[in-house]
């Protein structure tokens, strides 16, 4: 009996375990997946829910209602990983083997990287994120309350879980204030280390205009240094200073304590992952999924998604010594909420930026991409349905899980022309 152990039931764990159990036949593979506590919750509706979008009861499930029969859970937090000895150690001080290991243990954020951030004078005070229960609860009485005054929505360093989430962010606070009359009496700044507010370049030079529209300041560039707890200021690296009087920041983010106390990580506790096939760069019987890895792309669960569907056909494959005929490209598809009952809709990959055109047929659509539409604002309330119904249980859908071009306007030519270089 061969074991496959699984570190995270999120969404890419989820997936995988639902993925691959159909997959390795019962008489000769055991799959066992651990995770620290046994709720799963919806991240994407986080980022709504301080506006009232929704409840805290509609984002969290049980964990083992997604675990397919066959699956065994462990609730248990992971001290680390021997690698060399194929083992896991347990916190509880059990130990659990593997002949093969899929870490998908995700990233949260760690606001104390941040000299400051989390002063008890400020945090969850006059300083929140929206990435944890706890923070969004919490933003969404701050904003109850917040009569006027300087927003800033910040980002300290890239990468972070769901890059256009902030940006979502800053769209939906001015469509809330609006709608309680007091848009003219909040100054709203988007505060980013990046060049521009989009991580994409051709986003950034499509829909800079929304941020003028919407008289949203820009401050680019910005590398955080600390937080000045008195004077409730932000403080870049060159010395430039932002004060707020609510701030919204997404802090640092990092992988898995473990993976550091395991020495298998990078600096902010990513594991150094081949991008195309997920297979550990030094390990080769471990496989890295979902944001846990160190891999070029979004860390977001459309990427888990399109990922985890070649590679649960790769790795049968793998450990019956054939070949891995499927190489991600990096595809991910991601709704951006605009404000007012409108959303966006990207789709891009490793080498190709967002283009314009209509998803998911082409010219039919119905949704059109890199433009502000109803549809697509309907397509990322009714996401929420497809996470817990299909895509967490490993059920088809019919999404090509590499980027297709069929559709993309502009300059499709010259983008496959640069696929075709990079290749």
């Amino acid at each position: 009996m061969k074991n496959l152990l699984v570190l995270g039931a999120g969404s890419a764990g989820t997936m995988v375990v639902n993925k691959l159990r159909k997959k390795l036949p019962k008489d000769t593979w055991g799959i066992t997946v651990i995770d620290q506590d046994s709720e799963h919750i919806y991240q994407p509706g986080l980022l709504l829910m301080p506006f009232g979008t929704y409840k805290p009861e509609q984002l969290v499930k049980k964990r083992q209602s997604f675990i397919p029969k066959g699956v065994d859970f462990i609730q248990a937090t992971v001290d680390k990983i021997d690698p060399l000895i194929n083992k896991v150690y347990l916190q509880d001080g059990r130990e659990v083997g593997y002949d093969y290991l899929v870490i998908a243990s995700g990233t949260t954020p760690r606001p104390e990287q941040t000299p400051g951030m989390n002063d008890p004078a400020l945090w969850y005070k006059s300083v929140f994120d929206f990435f944890t229960m706890t923070g969004s609860l919490a933003l969404r009485d701050a904003l109850k309350y917040f009569n006027g005054g300087r927003l800033v929505v910040h980002i300290s360093e890239m990468p972070i879980k769901c890059p256009v989430a902030p940006l979502e962010f800053t769209f939906l606070a001015d469509a809330y204030f609006t709608k309680r009359g007091i848009r003219d009496k909040v100054e709203i700044v988007y505060v980013t280390p990046l060049e521009g507010a989009f991580t994409k370049p051709v986003c950034s030079k499509h829909l800079g205009w929304m941020l003028d529209e919407r008289k949203i300041t820009l401050e680019p560039d910005f590398v955080i240094e600390h937080i000045d707890a008195q004077t409730k200021t932000m403080v870049s690296m060159d010395e430039r200073e932002i004060p707020f009087d609510l701030l919204v920041t997404i802090p640092v983010n990092m992988g898995a304590d473990f993976i550091a106390r395991s020495g298998m990580g990078d600096e902010l506790n990513y594991v150094p992952t081949d991008k195309h096939n997920f297979l550990s760069d030094k390990y080769q019987n471990i496989f890295v999924l979902g944001d846990a890895s160190n891999i070029p792309a979004s860390k977001a669960g459309s990427v888990a998604h399109f990922a985890i569907d070649l590679f649960s056909e790769n790795f049968v494959n793998y450990v019956n010594d054939r070949p891995m005929e499927h190489s991600f490209d990096g595809h991910a598809n991601c709704f951006i909420e605009s404000g007012n009952g409108k959303g966006l809709l990207i789709d891009f990959n490793y080498t190709v930026e967002p283009l314009t055109g209509r998803f998911p047929i082409p010219v039919i659509g119905p949704l059109p991409l890199l433009k502000e539409s109803r549809l697509n604002h309907i397509g990322k309330l009714a996401f929420r349905w497809i996470y817990w119904h299909i895509l967490l249980k490993g059920r088809y859908l019919p999404i090509p899980a590499l980027m297709s071009m069929a559709g993309k306007d502009l300059v499709i030519k010259s983008e496959k022309e640069k696929v075709h270089a990079n290749n």
